[in-house]
């Protein structure tokens, strides 16, 4: 039971002891006189009542000169009592020295207008002379008041309680029930809006969230929000990013994006994973900037799948675990995967028709690819500014194809990551591409990054990106060969070209060079001096 005064008044907090059988406990206001309305409302109308009235059967203030002892304790003779045989659960006393309460009143501006005869002890009904007055209404100004010394009661440290106690649909029963409110969290709101004190735990943290934001204690919110973000870790991210959404937290919502950005392999083997809804899911399949292959992030949604599946009551089947994944399963990339990938996974798991399996795999094998209906946009999970360099001077025309490849070997002298080639397209206008582009680590002739993929040009002698499936790591002074297979009509190339290319960053002055050389062998005629790949797009 925490009793807490409020304008000379007694509110008795109680809680139902006992098993609540699985539903949320209720919390119970029991008014042992009625409020009174020193403070200014967030409602337009009141009915003022006078400084004293009733005390009731449990007890309380007698009268408008009782003040109370702002050092009683709990037994204190100037704190209300519970009644007899009454076995509180959580017992907290808290009570505002009466100068405090009279200062607070004072500078609210007197609205109650008073009779003779309206501060008897025992009067059950309000004065007949009692008259309603208008108040201009100020919305939620409790929300300014951050600081002890600024919320005497709970009416002005709460819009709620304020409209709950002194507003005009105030209620006039003597207890007043608080669904859905947890215990220790409403506690925890107490003990804060009475005495500044913070007490949030793992445990509690939530619950305590939801609490000020249903009673409009913005204070005690943000702190409920600090504590999240420094308790932010991979294996939590996913629980955090669905109560950030449900709260409407969108500050904490981007941290736990950027953390599952970073750590999305740790975050989707995390146990809270499953546990997330749809459309939680939905906005983190959506992203560019995820770091995991994308065959992975199938694996994570089919465990999803199997655990929706069981949240309603449908069998795990192949066509159940499609069906409550429904929008998800298109954000996923198979274009993004191999076709060993592909071909192990996903093709087998029964949860794409087969006309996708079909189409997938002719992605994979042909050229000119067929359309597909999932993307085939890369994920890159780097941070930071896309950079590029060009290694040629001038453009010139009619560079042929052949199916041979045309071939760069380059060096840098930091490490980076390769996102992409920039290419020359037709003279001849516009004119769609089959290319595939790859980077091989020259010493031991290893494919490091691939993507057999196309591009649209329109006959400039623009350069028109094309991306790798996934970044490319270079590491420093170590030998790598950029090569691009290109089927179609004469291209545009480039001629003056550069053996050293420095990009400096504009923000931080650093440079990054690049060295070109000759990759001898079977080469479709590019070199330093002229030739295709012109563009290299990277991040530092």
């Amino acid at each position: 039971v925490a009793k807490c005064l409020c304008f000379y008044h007694t509110i008795v907090f109680k809680m139902a002891a006992g098993d609540y059988s699985g539903r949320p406990p209720s919390l119970h206001f029991s008014c042992p006189g009625p409020l009174g309305n020193g403070q200014p409302s967030n409602s337009g109308y009141s009915m003022p009542t006078s400084n004293g009235g009733p005390t009731g059967a449990t007890g309380g203030v007698q009268g408008p000169a009782r003040r109370p002892n702002p050092q009683s304790g709990p037994g204190g003779g100037e704190s209300a009592g519970v009644a007899a045989g009454t076995q509180p659960t959580v017992q907290n006393s808290i009570q505002q020295a009466s100068a405090q309460s009279a200062a607070a009143r004072g500078a609210s501006g007197a609205t109650a207008a008073s009779v003779p005869g309206t501060h008897s002890s025992r009067s059950s009904a309000p004065p007949a002379a009692d008259v309603l007055v208008y108040r201009e209404p100020v919305y939620n100004w409790q929300a300014t008041k951050s600081t002890v010394k600024e919320r005497f009661v709970l009416a002005v440290g709460s819009a709620v309680f304020d409209a709950m106690f002194n507003g005009g649909m105030a209620t006039t029963s003597t207890e007043i029930d608080l669904p859905d409110v947890e215990p220790a969290a409403f506690l925890a709101l107490l003990k804060f809006l009475y005495s500044d004190e913070v007490q949030i735990g793992p445990e509690t943290v939530m619950t305590t969230l939801y609490t000020a934001k249903k009673y409009a204690v913005p204070a005690l919110e943000a702190h409920c929000v600090e504590f999240l973000k420094k308790n932010l870790r991979a294996d939590n991210a996913f629980m955090l990013l669905t109560q950030a959404r449900l709260f409407d937290e969108p500050q904490l919502a981007s941290l736990c994006l950027e953390n599952i950005d970073k750590n999305t392999g740790d975050a989707l083997a995390a146990e809270g994973f499953t546990d997330i809804d749809l459309d939680t899911l939905v906005a983190v399949l959506e992203r560019d900037t995820l770091g995991v292959r994308e065959v992975r992030l199938f694996v994570a949604a089919v465990r999803w799948a199997e655990a929706e599946a069981h949240r309603q009551q449908l069998q795990p089947t192949p066509e159940n675990k499609r069906r409550v994944l429904a929008k998800a399963l298109a954000l996923i990339r198979f274009p993004l995967m191999t076709i060993e990938e592909f071909a192990a996974g996903p093709a087998q798991s029964s949860i794409l028709t087969d006309s996708e399996v079909v189409s997938l795999f002719l992605h994979f094998t042909v050229n000119p690819k067929p359309r597909v209906e999932f993307i085939d946009r890369p994920r890159c999970c780097l941070r930071g500014k896309e950079c590029s360099i060009t290694r040629f001077g001038q453009v010139e025309s009619r560079w042929g194809y052949s199916g041979t490849s045309d071939r760069i070997r380059f060096s840098v002298n930091r490490r980076i990551f390769v996102v992409g080639f920039g290419l020359y397209g037709s003279i001849h206008g516009p004119t769609d591409y089959q290319v595939n582009i790859q980077i091989i680590h020259t010493d031991s002739n290893t494919v490091l990054g691939q993507n057999d993929t196309g591009f649209s040009c329109d006959g400039s002698s623009n350069t028109f990106r094309v991306m790798f499936k996934e970044p490319v790591e270079i590491l420093p002074n170590v030998n790598y060969t950029a090569c691009a297979t290109l089927k179609g009509p004469d291209s545009h190339y480039g001629t003056k070209g550069m053996r050293k290319v420095t990009h400096e960053s504009s923000s931080t002055g650093t440079k990054t060079c690049f060295t070109f050389c000759y990759a001898a062998g079977n080469n479709n005629g590019t070199s330093v001096e002229d030739g295709q790949i012109p563009e290299v797009i990277f991040y530092t």
